[in-house]
C-alpha cells in the first residue's frame, strides 16, 4: 500500500492508482438496498419473475447501488492522504451506467486521477475516472467522473 500525503497527490495526476479487490454484489445486498432506497422495482427484488421475463436471466443490481459501491472500494485502494483531516465525496460527472451487474456477479474498481485544483482554504479538489468492472465481462458496469474533496 502506498503512503500518500498532501503534498504528494499531485505526482498522482495521469496515473492509474490500482484496482480494488473484488466484491460480490448477490441478492441479500440488492435487497438490502432496495430496502434502504425503497426503489423494489421487480427487476432487482423478484428473482422469480427475473428469472422468467428479464432480459438478463434474472435479477440485477440496481445502478445507484453499483455507483455507490465506489465510495468503499475507492477508500480500500489506500490512496487517502495520511495528513487529510477529511476525504470528501464532493460529487459525480458524466455518469454512464453500461452493463448492468446480475446478482452473484463480482466487480472492482478502477481508479485513474485526472486533476488536482487547490482551492483557498487548502482544500484539494481531485477529479478521477472511475471504472466498476465486472468479473468476465469486456464491458463495465458504469464509468463515472469522481470529485473528491481532500481537506488538510
Amino acid at each position: 500500500m502506498t503512503t500518500v500525503t498532501l503534498a504528494a497527490i499531485r505526482d498522482f495526476i495521469g496515473q492509474d492508482l490500482g484496482r480494488s479487490h473484488w466484491v460480490t454484489v448477490d441478492q441479500s445486498m440488492i435487497e438490502q438496498f432496495a430496502a434502504c432506497t425503497g426503489d423494489r422495482q421487480w427487476i432487482h427484488v423478484d428473482t422469480d419473475r427475473a428469472s422468467k421475463e428479464s432480459a438478463s436471466g434474472g435479477t440485477i443490481a440496481h445502478g445507484f447501488l453499483s455507483l455507490s459501491l465506489i465510495a468503499s472500494l475507492g477508500m480500500g485502494l489506500g490512496l487517502a492522504p495520511v495528513d487529510a483531516s477529511a476525504v470528501i465525496n464532493y460529487g459525480l460527472d458524466k455518469v454512464r451506467f453500461l452493463t448492468p451487474v446480475k446478482s452473484g456477479s463480482r466487480v472492482r474498481l478502477q481508479l485513474s486521477m485526472t486533476s488536482v485544483d487547490p482551492k483557498d482554504n487548502g482544500s484539494m479538489l481531485i477529479k478521477g475516472n472511475a471504472v466498476l468492472e465486472i468479473e468476465n465481462s469486456q464491458t463495465p458496469a458504469l464509468v463515472a467522473e469522481t470529485l473528491t474533496l481532500v481537506v488538510p
